[in-house]
């Protein structure tokens, strides 16, 4: 969560992708699938530049022993300034040391009414 609030602030994806092991695989709503480090960056890149700002609250999470899941509202603005906000969920499975694969739904109407608006 702290990673990705850094992401999100900065742009910086370096702490974020450190929790990426080498073969992981990401996954959202768009039917595309990410592998490895290289897609993990890709993910996060195509992620950030959605908007010209963004912030995840974190409303909900548990943790087992090699799954963490995360409950969250996004609010910021997208790209062009029309300001969001979002709900989703988010699965993390883990090796104990790195993530190795994420899985994130959420309110993709919330970026179809903003379109239409």
């Amino acid at each position: 969560m702290m990673a990705l609030h850094t992401a999100e602030d900065s742009g910086d994806l370096s702490a974020l992708l450190a929790l990426h092991g080498e073969n992981v695989t990401l996954h959202n709503l768009t039917q595309q699938d990410w592998s490895g480090l290289d897609g993990a960056k890709t993910f996060w890149e195509r992620y950030l530049s959605d908007f010209e700002t963004i912030h995840s609250d974190f409303t909900h999470h548990a943790d087992a022993e090699d799954m963490g899941v995360m409950e969250w509202v996004g609010k910021g603005t997208l790209k062009g300034g029309q300001a969001i906000e979002y709900r989703g969920i988010s699965v993390i499975e883990h090796d104990g040391q790195k993530v190795t694969a994420f899985r994130t739904y959420y309110d993709s109407a919330a970026f179809l009414k903003t379109a239409a608006g």
